[in-house]
């Protein structure tokens, strides 16, 4: 129950700053992003001390580590997969485009009309 009022608490702080940044909207921005941010901060404590923040916490910095053993493509094979792609997708779109001229003269000359 504790964790629901903690978690409840840390939606409303939330949106409260939401609320906060239009409130305020005669004060300078520096202000009223202040505020907003300052209670998305107070939220995010709050909803940390939560069972379901921890383990939020947890799972996020399982997800880094795993994000971490990713081995991203190089320069050269980012290149060359988009090549391929673009090349692909330009050869999808001519062969779409005569499967669509034909049938629409095809349909055209069936029901009679058109040159």
């Amino acid at each position: 129950m504790k964790d629901k009022i903690q978690i409840v608490a840390a939606v409303l702080i939330f949106i409260g700053g939401l609320a906060a940044f239009y409130l305020l909207a005669d004060k300078p921005m520096i202000a009223r992003v202040g505020a907003m941010l300052g209670l998305f901060v107070v939220a995010g404590l709050v909803g940390w001390f939560s069972a379901p923040g921890r383990e939020f916490a947890t799972y996020a910095g399982e997800s880094v580590d795993e994000a971490k053993k990713v081995v991203w493509p190089s320069r050269k094979e980012t290149l060359q997969s988009t090549g391929v792609i673009f090349v692909f997708v330009f050869v999808m779109a001519i062969f779409l485009w005569a499967v669509d001229w034909s049938l629409t003269f095809a349909i055209s000359k069936f029901i009679g009309t058109g040159a």
